[in-house]
């Protein structure tokens, strides 16, 4: 893989700029210049900050603005619109400076403090969009605003829009004057009376909290409410077996039911820095359901979703909805911690903050990094002796190194492996993901195959939602020789976590079942999926030797061995076999026959 990687966020992104701005400056340069600089001063700028935007860039007549959530974009635009509408009132129409805005909330390419992608170009042609003094969003941001703001929605049908190579559905906003006044700073008088007490904001606990609002029903008809419910609920029960996570109890969730939200209020009351909020629509025979992730400290869009499918059989939707949002959220989630916990002086971490910047640690490519983890979960461990989590982590790093070939002394590696699969599975006997990484280490570095394999069985049965965990299952299966069962369990972590960070070990292995059923040319596929995101990960750079050399691609394959050894210099046939896990004869037969096709030194 070359090159940096692509650093990418989903935000609200609003396009502004002044109807007939080169009319306006063929009449009057001066005084447009003039009039402009007090409205950004005056209007724009108090208005950003009234509602958490950032100034992108400014564009001569026009601005690219960045919210953390579409609440907070459009309740800018529109009172930003008010505001312009109100002074424009007592100015010349020949004069006066109307803007148009285009509001979308979707994907953007960060670099530096500049935005990027599709997301900016699709807000900037809804803006075209619009007419003067008026505001065009998107079907995305018309999803997430729907309920909370004052304000109504023209559906505009599909727009083609220019450079965007799909149809975008467009909303025309529209509002009533008397309910987006905002006063100068000095026309506010101060309260007569105290201020009602506040609620004291809940400490947040030492794992990601997060709560599931119940779905908005948008389509008018009470069965679907129902539905909604049912969907809603089958998310927290999912949600709840992440021992990971600590999800609010249904009871305490729902009482929001109905009720137009402030999802930061919803954190400080519940006590929670995660908030999934979603809403159901019902057309014809079909429904479709969106849902939104956010950080209730910021207000920022960590994921968004949207699922369509037939009410024929709306249980399987419902499963399917469940399953899909699971596997989204629970790696978003884990990642944001992640980040969080970087961001954090080392002075003031504890147990669980170690183990995050380990797991963080893991997503880097190299022995320093994975020693640089082990150091951190074994730190973790020195804080916590009951947390189970780290004890696995550190068990997985023996994985790592032993199939890397970075092992300095087996014995003891062995030993100390056994040691932390054991107390991960002692500490931790409800943790799903500790029993699956504790069954993997078992299997691996100590092949103890049905002991290893009966941790994972029970992870998965306390978790079925465990994607980490249907992987690890894979993997044994794949080991014992057995490819079709091998293959459904792939396809199953896949599909539970179409975005985790750890993607790479089912696509390199599932191009490894491929390699042994002789299908080469679909081994080479799935195995360069994985070196895309793993491109030192040495058991598929094997895999990758054996097919090209097989395929008769001697060159390439040749080249990847010659990496291989740079990458572990004990690289060797003998080596191999001494580390070998495959138990089918003729798989072994396969890769050593493939190796040594390749030119893998004896």
């Amino acid at each position: 893989m070359t090159g940096e990687r692509v650093v990418r966020r989903l935000a609200a992104i609003l396009a502004a700029d002044v109807a007939g701005y080169s009319r306006l400056m063929g009449r009057d340069e001066n005084g447009t210049l003039s009039r402009l600089r007090a409205h950004r001063t005056e209007r724009l700028e108090p208005t950003l900050a009234r509602h958490g935007g950032r100034l992108v860039k400014l564009t001569g007549d026009g601005a690219l603005i960045e919210f953390p959530s579409a609440v907070d974009a459009l309740g800018a635009a529109i009172e930003f619109q008010q505001a312009m509408a109100e002074v424009n009132r007592d100015q010349p129409e020949e004069t006066a400076i109307v803007f148009r805005i285009g509001l979308h909330l979707g994907d953007l390419i960060v670099e530096g403090d500049d935005l990027y992608g599709d997301g900016v170009n699709v807000a900037a042609r809804l803006e075209a969009e619009a007419p003067p003094g008026g505001i065009v969003i998107s079907y995305s941001v018309r999803d997430a605003v729907a309920g909370r703001l004052k304000a109504t929605f023209d559906d505009l049908g599909s727009l083609a829009l220019k450079n965007i190579d799909r149809p975008v559905q467009g909303f025309g906003v529209k509002w009533e004057a008397a309910d987006w006044k905002v006063k100068a700073p000095s026309a506010i008088a101060p309260p007569v009376a105290p201020p009602p007490a506040t609620v004291v904001p809940l400490a947040l606990p030492h794992k990601p909290s997060i709560a599931v609002l119940p779905f908005q029903n948008m389509s008018g008809d009470p069965e679907q409410e129902y539905f909604a419910d049912g969907l809603v609920e089958d998310i927290i029960t999912a949600l709840s077996n992440f021992k990971s996570l600590f999800v609010i109890a249904r009871n305490s969730s729902f009482t929001y039911k109905g009720k137009a939200v402030d999802v930061k209020q919803v954190g400080r009351e519940l006590g929670v820095r995660y908030v999934l909020e979603g809403s159901v629509r019902k057309a014809g025979g079909k429904v479709r359901i969106t849902g939104q992730l956010i950080d209730s400290e910021t207000g920022a869009h960590l994921w968004a979703g949207r699922f369509d499918g037939p009410l024929d059989d709306v249980f399987e939707l419902q499963d399917q909805v469940t399953t899909s949002v699971v596997g989204a959220i629970a790696p978003k989630v884990d990642q944001a911690e992640a980040e969080r916990a970087k961001r954090k002086p080392a002075e003031n971490l504890d147990a669980y903050d170690f183990y995050l910047r380990g797991r963080a640690k893991l997503q880097e490519d190299g022995r320093e990094a994975l020693e640089e983890a082990i150091r951190l979960f074994y730190r973790a461990v020195e804080l916590d002796p009951h947390f189970a989590a780290p004890y696995a982590a550190a068990a997985g790093c023996y994985v790592t190194g032993s199939v890397q070939g970075w092992v300095r002394d087996r014995e003891w590696e062995v030993a100390e492996t056994r040691r932390l699969a054991m107390r991960a599975s002692a500490l931790g006997g409800d943790d799903a993901l500790a029993l699956a990484l504790a069954g993997q280490a078992l299997v691996v570095v100590c092949r103890e195959f049905d002991t290893g394999a009966a941790l994972i069985d029970k992870a998965l049965a306390i978790n079925p939602n465990l994607a980490a965990g249907w992987q690890r299952r894979g993997l044994v299966s794949l080991w014992l020789g057995q490819h079709d069962a091998a293959l459904e369990q792939f396809a199953r972590a896949l599909r539970l976590s179409p975005l985790d960070p750890g993607l790479f070990l089912s696509e390199g292995y599932i191009g490894m079942v491929h390699l042994f059923r002789g299908r080469y040319d679909e081994a080479l596929s799935w195995i360069a999926r994985a070196l895309a995101q793993r491109p030192n990960f040495v058991v598929v750079l094997r895999a990758a030797a054996v097919a090209n050399a097989f395929a008769g691609n001697i060159d390439e394959a040749r080249k990847i061995v010659a990496r291989i050894i740079q990458i572990s210099p004990t690289a060797s046939i003998s080596h191999y076999m001494s580390i070998n896990i495959y138990q089918r004869p003729e798989d072994i037969e396969r890769m050593v026959g493939g190796l040594r096709l390749a030119g893998m030194p004896e």
